[in-house]
């Protein structure tokens, strides 16, 4: 019992390192952001009004790198970290670097897809040449119980899981402080997983999961105040894919685990170690997975970018960007955490499908625009306080129009984004006065 309240107070402990590392770097990274233009101009299909930098993800890489080598120094999450047989430090400050160099000459120049997509198969690969990978797939008892895998197909589906995970919280993100809230969650439920089940189990990848998610945890909160909306940063790809490869790897070191051991905990335990994945990744998956759909079925690339995105609905039928992204946090924190509590307390399988079905409800109703009377985004009077608090997203303090950096970006075409603020209820301030 004591060893394991110190080490809760020592994942606590990185969570609060990373937290404040992170918060302090995104002000300087922010400004080089600024000074070398890496602010693109207005889409077509965003939401905000503004140029905002990007590159925030330079600051959570600067936090994560701390986290995981303070966790390599501490007591007990440095036996955990050595007990899994891979070189997790390592691996993860490679693979995050070589993901976060990726995202960042996207976000600042542009990037192909497929290059892109190949320097997350790379960074998938670092993870793999460090021992990060996975070594089994638990199943049923009557299926054969755990089965192990040779090399090269646990190379195949580590390699799968990695870049299906990247590219599922680089799709949701979309809105200010929707994939860092998302992923926040998602980590917080796998570690609270962590520690049930090493209660149970010791000796197994399960600690370290619990060490690399604590760090992912703070990484994220640090970042969240600064991308809050109005978001004063993007993430940008350079974060989206970083935080994405270690909520993957959090997934390769969760998964094995061996069935049996935790067969008290669930009538049906091989549902545990394979639900919670499941879990903290349905909504970044489902919107994944309908993107795909709805672009190839239109003759398109799936990765050709469009405003069809679960959480560009959300604001398409009256909800505020505040409630929008609220409404995704309550469904992935309802989702996560009752699977999580479902395999704990041990109940039948058939609970699962009805938390699905109840989880895919409260989404549905929370998504209703009359369900929660009239406002939002779209309806925002000066009579209705329930109103996103801000001006349209931007950066803080205010860029001048004669700033170099705002200069050389296009003029948004068409004047959407000047149609978007005034159908918002926001005074249309033209992000460009002198060609206004």
């Amino acid at each position: 019992m004591i060893r394991e309240t110190r080490s809760v107070r020592e994942y606590l402990f990185m969570a609060l390192i990373s937290a404040a590392v992170t918060y302090l770097l995104v002000p300087l990274v922010r400004r080089f952001a600024i000074r070398i233009g890496a602010m693109p101009e207005i889409r077509d299909r965003d939401v905000h009004t503004t140029p905002t930098p990007r590159l925030g993800g330079l600051a959570m890489y600067g936090g994560l790198v701390v986290g995981l080598l303070l966790a390599d120094r501490l007591t007990h999450s440095s036996e955990a970290l050595a007990g899994t047989g891979a070189q997790v430090v390592p691996a993860l400050i490679i693979a995050g670097g070589l993901i976060t160099f990726t995202g960042f000459l996207d976000d600042w120049w542009g990037m192909d897809a497929f290059i892109k997509l190949a320097g997350q198969v790379a960074a998938a690969g670092v993870l793999v040449f460090f021992g990060m990978r996975l070594t089994s797939i638990p199943l049923p008892e009557a299926w054969g119980g755990p089965t192990s895998v040779d090399y090269t197909l646990s190379t195949i589906i580590t390699i799968l899981v990695v870049v299906v995970t990247i590219n599922a919280v680089n799709f949701v993100d979309g809105l200010d402080g929707l994939a860092a809230g998302i992923v926040c969650i998602a980590a917080m439920a796998t570690w609270v997983y962590s520690i049930i089940i090493s209660q149970k189990i010791s000796g197994s990848n399960i600690t370290a999961t619990a060490a690399i998610v604590a760090v992912l945890i703070g990484t994220c909160l640090g970042f969240l105040p600064h991308n809050f909306h109005p978001a004063k940063i993007f993430m940008g790809d350079t974060g989206a894919m970083l935080i994405g490869l270690v909520l993957a790897s959090s997934i390769v070191t969760v998964t094995p685990v061996d069935t049996t051991a935790i067969v008290d905990m669930n009538e049906f335990p091989v549902l545990v170690p394979l639900l919670i994945p499941a879990a903290v990744l349905v909504l970044p998956l489902i919107d994944l997975i309908t993107a795909v759909i709805r672009r190839t079925s239109q003759g398109l690339s799936p990765f050709a970018p469009d405003r069809g995105h679960l959480h560009h609905r959300l604001m398409d039928i009256g909800h505020s960007h505040r409630r929008s992204v609220l409404i995704m946090y309550a469904w992935t924190f309802l989702f996560s955490f009752l699977v999580v509590g479902l395999s704990w307390v041990g109940v039948p399988v058939l609970m699962f499908p009805a938390v699905i079905v109840l989880a895919l409800a409260v989404l549905v109703l929370m998504a209703m625009p009359r369900w929660r009377g009239r406002g939002g985004v779209h309806a925002a009077t000066p009579d209705n306080p329930d109103d996103d608090g801000g001006p349209p997203t931007g950066p803080m303090p205010p860029i001048l129009p004669e700033d170099p950096q705002v200069k050389r970006q296009a003029p948004p075409s068409g004047g959407a984004s000047r149609e978007r603020a005034s159908a918002e209820g926001n005074p249309g301030i033209p992000v460009f006065p002198s060609r206004s």
